[in-house]
């Protein structure tokens, strides 16, 4: 898992020497403003989740049930080590809330219990598999349970109680599934240039981790557009590289599989359906442009 990204929204992995800032600077792609209009946002559509597990919990001496599902619509969250989670469970929340779980949160919802009592149930939608890794690790479990209804608590203005929840051993799901609402998160697409930059760049490196820049524009203070920069002197050509992004992460990776290349924690959420990739092929280098969220 790669490390956070600098909070200056500016780092680099390219081993330079002191003299050597001006080609550094050379890297740092400047985007030209135009007139054009921002295509329209990312589309939403609906999905229908499978069951996973259902939680007991109360809000004010309430009934209320966490329904938690699962569908590959949903992102999975970056890579998190035994080590990783242990330093979550005792950091303090500012430190815990870095690490997002992406997930749906939809609307609570009227149903009857088995007694026949009123009471409330909320859906939460996670990545297939994710939950796998929920269902096969109580601790992160528990972690996952935490963030979720706290989510929930400040999304719908509830106080769920986080403690003397549990899971229900012989129910998925309270009341019917009902279809949710998500983003679609539409791949970037790669565009092959022929043409080089008009500045030269750094020579290919041996083989490694590859170097990147990233840089905000117009400023790190106003920051409209992140761009990522990432000499790859060994790909063949756009159609041997995968690219994914998403609200937290760019993951580059060869298009066969194996290990991502690259993995990069972005400081700030892009607009997915915005951005745009160029792999320069004499060059060797991929310029990825990811316009913010409003």
């Amino acid at each position: 898992m790669a490390a956070p990204a600098d909070p200056s929204l500016l780092s680099a992995e390219l081993e330079a020497e002191e003299g050597d800032d001006e080609a550094l600077r050379r890297l740092l792609f400047q985007v030209t403003q135009d007139d054009e209009k921002p295509p329209p946002a990312a589309p939403s559509r609906a999905v229908t989740p499978q069951p996973g597990l259902c939680v007991k919990t109360r809000a004010g001496g309430a009934k209320v049930f966490v329904n938690v599902c699962h569908s590959g619509e949903v992102p999975p969250p970056p890579p998190l080590s035994p080590p990783g989670l242990q330093r979550l469970l005792h950091a303090p929340p500012t430190a815990a809330g870095a690490f997002r779980i992406p997930m749906s949160l939809g609307e609570p919802h009227a149903e009857l219990d088995r007694s026949g009592e009123g009471c409330t149930a909320y859906d939460v939608v996670v990545n297939s598999g994710f939950f796998r890794t929920l269902q096969a690790d109580p601790l992160y479990l528990e972690f996952f349970l935490t963030v979720a209804m706290e989510g929930l608590s400040e999304k719908y203005g509830v106080e769920l109680e986080l403690t003397g929840w549990r899971v229900l051993r012989n129910r998925k799901f309270m009341g019917s599934i009902s279809a949710q609402n998500i983003r679609a998160r539409p791949r970037p697409h790669i565009q092959e240039l022929e043409d080089p930059p008009q500045e030269p760049l750094p020579p290919p490196s041996p083989p490694g981790p590859p170097q990147f820049v990233v840089v905000a524009e117009p400023s790190s203070q106003h920051p409209q557009v992140l761009q990522a920069r990432v000499l790859l002197p060994h790909a063949a050509g756009a159609g041997s590289l995968w690219l994914g992004l998403s609200e937290e992460r760019l993951v580059l990776g060869e298009a066969e599989g194996g290990a991502p290349l690259l993995e990069l924690g972005l400081p700030l959420p892009p607009d997915p359906a915005r951005c745009h990739a160029r792999f320069h092929r004499r060059t060797k280098v991929l310029t990825v442009t990811m316009p913010l969220q409003a």
